[in-house]
């Protein structure tokens, strides 16, 4: 798994590797040696995991370890559509069911439910849920438009008081769903979901954040190399005592 370039910014840690493939080996053996660690000190943890294309090579790769005792590990998912099928191949859940979360013997899932009658108690129901399990760890990528989770541009906010919200998507995440090939046109993308708001993510003890491709390089870039903003998202990750960025390449083509 060769690096190209591994430094720090901030506190931040960051790894290019030169191919996505090698990328998402490096990310899945740290992540699954963090994971091997805990277990070690505690009974059970809990995870969060993204939903995106983005995170494939992780997840197939940590499935794979053998150190890993997944009855112990609690799984959370960090956004989820509203309003698509509840079969619907592009929710997040079903997305992780496929993945992860049917390929290995969870202690137990817990999944936002998008298509609740009831988006508020659905809220409520998810927040006590994250309050009563702490977060260990949490496994994220990032938006072309620099979000975390359904975080974009204009909602994110550092300090926002909630666990999880409603959201409206901005048009770059939008279309990025057609990009990754998670939809055909635009106007099949949902326009609201649900998502965990920054300080629910930043509250993971341990974040590994892994991005691919060229379509983020930009994101990457002014993740990394821009002010901590709102207007980037990503980039509060640089003020986590916690936090490694994994990049291909192709994604981390502005900061090699």
């Amino acid at each position: 798994m060769a690096i190209l370039k591994a430094f720090q910014k901030e506190k931040l840690t960051v790894k290019v590797s030169d191919t996505r493939a090698a990328m998402g080996a490096l990310a899945a053996q740290e992540i699954g040696r963090k994971i091997v660690e805990l277990q070690r000190e505690k009974e059970e943890i809990n995870i969060i995991f993204a939903a995106a294309p983005s995170q494939n090579e992780v997840l197939e790769n940590l499935i794979k370890n053998p150190a890993i005792d997944w009855t112990k590990i609690n799984g959370f998912h960090m956004d989820e559509y509203i309003g698509l099928d509840s079969a619907a191949p592009q929710l997040f859940g079903n997305f992780l069911r496929e993945r992860l979360f049917d390929r290995v013997p969870f202690r137990v899932v817990y999944y936002i439910g998008g298509g609740a009658a009831d988006i508020e108690s659905e809220c409520e129901r998810y927040t006590t849920l994250l309050k009563e399990h702490p977060v260990d760890i949490v496994c994220l990528g990032i938006g072309e438009n620099g979000h975390i989770a359904f975080n974009d541009p204009g909602v994110a906010k550092f300090d926002d008081t909630k666990v999880i919200k409603r959201a409206t998507l901005d048009e770059v995440c939008r279309q990025q769903q057609v990009n990754d090939g998670c939809f055909r046109q635009l106007e099949e993308v949902p326009k609201e979901a649900l998502t965990l708001t920054i300080p629910t993510l930043m509250s993971g003890k341990h974040l590994f954040c892994s991005v691919p491709a060229k379509t983020k390089a930009d994101a990457v870039c002014a993740m990394v190399n821009g002010d901590v903003t709102e207007a980037c998202p990503a980039s509060i990750l640089r003020t986590h005592d916690s936090a490694v960025l994994y990049c291909d390449k192709d994604s981390g083509s502005g900061i090699l």
